[in-house]
């Protein structure tokens, strides 16, 4: 992995990486939820469609998170801004609901969770946010001129414990949590282009620095693709004031007329001095890394909640960006899994205790088959222990002097584990019970004897809404495999 391996000036780590004692007192502070105290708007061109577009903001009440409403449609639906409405992440983030989407929000929602508002309803008239001039300066501008309050709950964040990586080596990616006591986030891009070079970007206040060293950096392109995305329609509401263009390469005078009469421009266009098209100053030295630090900014708002840790991100972009929210997503579930049916702090490493699994599944002694949780995915992956004694009741008489847990009841408690991780995928899981359906394709590998520790581990392979699926389940034994099947099964109302 590269991203501990960025080339910082010596005299620039500690402010990296180091917390002063300000940021200290600033972070034990308990910090409540925000809104808006009245509605405002901003209204102009989107990137991509080029529609006209009038955004307003609206105040929301306490643990609504962030909400798109189109008001253009019958209905005005709603668009959660969550990982789970994603929908594209070609050339921006675009999240949807059904056949209703909203294009390009990083902007925006960048804007949002740079000014820490938790709870905010944003409607609109059309299909994507206005570009403005490619920064988040303009949302910014209008959430400031609604005045930002505090309400009457605290925040609810999600806290990094451990490191969270997501690399991709064929491209170079990297983009990582790690541990802290408040959101940060250090960028890296190396675009291997002389035009550009290698920039490096770093955000350690959304407090201090967010409104005037990363709200106005604008986005960016390059000059080799500015030709083709216009003629493909793909930046239909673009132009040379919404976007720095970035020579990288020696496009002759004829290129540059074509360039102009496309544009529909009135001014000359150049190739200048700078690198940057019609020498355009930049608002920092570093603008483009800036502004994918702002990109990542507003593609975390996909969490669903805040978030406290330190980003470290080299070449990343939305792909890489959604990759890892996905994983910060599960840390988030986890914890909320935990907090609903885990009454005391857990010491260990377990998700949930026999205490808790009993709120989670209607089995009692002696049917209850399943004694800890140790990870749980909702809808992915579930890793559950059974510690098998002695004392268990069928070893009785299955068998005298020779006792064997029966092949039948590793199934039951393998598909109690399973029945854990379906329950998960609803509401009211206690008014809820799984019925297993069918089991395909069942081996005994080893036999489980008292003393034994079973690990059962269970992946979806096929998930409905409503509760039906089906799940490759194995048991372990240390690290032999002792059993598996494939498990068909539905919730029902008890």
């Amino acid at each position: 992995m590269n991203l501990l391996f960025f080339h910082f000036p010596l005299d620039n780590l500690n402010k990296y990486f180091n917390i002063n004692q300000n940021f200290k007192n600033e972070f034990v502070m308990e910090k409540y939820q925000k809104t808006i105290k009245e509605p405002a708007t901003y209204t102009g061109v989107g990137l991509h469609t080029g529609n006209k577009t009038t955004v307003t903001f609206k105040p929301a009440p306490v643990n609504h998170w962030i909400s798109f409403i189109r008001k253009d449609l019958t209905d005005s639906p709603e668009i959660p801004v969550d990982i789970e409405h994603v929908v594209d992440i070609t050339r921006g983030t675009t999240l949807g609901k059904g056949n209703v989407k909203v294009y390009t929000v990083e902007h925006i929602l960048a804007a949002v969770v740079g000014l820490e508002i938790d709870n905010l309803i944003i409607e609109l008239d059309n299909n994507e946010p206005p570009v403005g001039d490619g920064s988040s300066l303009p949302f910014v501008n209008a959430l400031l001129k609604a005045e930002i309050e505090e309400q009457d709950v605290l925040k609810n964040f999600i806290q990094v414990e451990t490191p969270l990586i997501y690399s991709e080596k064929e491209r170079g990616v990297d983009i990582a949590a790690f541990p802290s006591d408040d959101l940060r986030i250090t960028f890296m891009i190396d675009y291997r282009n002389p035009a550009l070079g290698t920039q490096y970007t770093s955000l350690l206040s959304l407090k201090e620095e967010f409104i005037k060293e990363f709200a106005p950096a604008r986005t960016f392109c390059f000059l080799h693709e500015l030709e083709m995305l216009k003629e493909k329609d793909l930046i239909k509401g673009g132009g040379l004031d919404s976007a720095i263009v970035i020579c990288d390469n020696n496009m002759g005078q004829k290129e540059l007329d074509k360039l102009k009469i496309l544009f529909n421009l009135k001014e000359e266009v150049f190739v200048g001095e700078t690198g940057i098209l019609n020498d355009v100053p930049l608002r920092f030295y570093n603008e483009p890394a800036r502004h994918k630090a702002l990109d990542l900014l507003g593609d975390l708002s996909l969490i669903g909640v805040p978030l406290k840790a330190h980003i470290l991100a080299a070449r990343s972009g939305h792909a890489a960006n959604v990759a890892l929210v996905k994983k910060l997503r599960q840390l988030y579930e986890k914890k909320l899994i935990t907090t609903k049916y885990q009454e005391k702090r857990k010491k260990g490493d377990y998700l949930l205790d026999a205490t808790a699994i009993q709120k989670i599944m209607p089995h009692r002694y002696p049917f209850l088959l399943v004694d800890r949780v140790i990870d749980l995915i909702p809808k992915e992956k579930v890793v559950a222990i059974k510690n098998v004694t002695l004392n268990e009741p069928f070893f009785a008489g299955h068998f005298p002097g020779h006792p064997i847990m029966p092949g039948v009841l590793i199934i039951e408690a393998m598909a109690q584990a399973g029945g854990i991780l379906l329950l998960n995928t609803v509401e009211n899981p206690e008014s809820k019970v799984v019925y297993f359906m069918g089991m395909d394709e069942v081996r005994f590998r080893k036999p489980v004897l008292p003393g034994d520790q079973l690990r059962f581990e269970l992946d979806m392979i096929q998930y409905r809404k409503g509760g039906a699926c089906k799940m490759q389940g194995k048991a372990f034994l240390g690290d032999e495999l002792a059993a598996e099947a494939i498990l068909l099964a539905t919730i029902m109302d008890k």
